[in-house]
């Protein structure tokens, strides 16, 4: 089995910086990609960052220039660093991965049970 834990998320002034991670165990070989989802109050779940097994990185226009995602393939991690945090931003993240089992099976769209991030004075 396969889990996704994401932490660091909380309370913070606009302006601010939060740095989520995304820790990944269990029946892994290797992760493919790695990518951060949001869900705002009301809204529907979106897009953040992806970050592919290469390095690519692509982003959602709203957070172009504040956020930045990376990975650490040896401890299995994904993160987030925010800043310049909005209360736009205020929203349930979730982090998502594409993994490679022990067996060898290509799995898609682990998800993580998601860390709330509140952007507000």
């Amino acid at each position: 089995q396969v889990q996704l834990v994401e932490s660091g998320g909380g309370l913070v002034q606009p302006g601010g910086s939060l740095r989520l991670s995304c820790a990944a165990s269990g029946n892994i070989f290797s992760i493919t990609v790695m990518r951060w989802y949001r869900q705002a109050p009301g809204m529907e779940r979106e897009f953040v960052a992806t970050i592919t097994s290469s390095g690519n990185t692509t982003y959602a226009d709203s957070v172009k220039g504040r956020f930045t995602i990376s990975r650490d393939n040896a401890r299995k991690t994904v993160s987030l660093q925010m800043n310049n945090l909005k209360p736009e931003d205020t929203a349930v993240y979730y982090c998502n991965a594409d993994i490679r089992s022990r067996s060898g099976a290509a799995i898609s769209n682990y998800w993580g049970q998601g860390a709330q991030v509140t952007v507000s004075s």
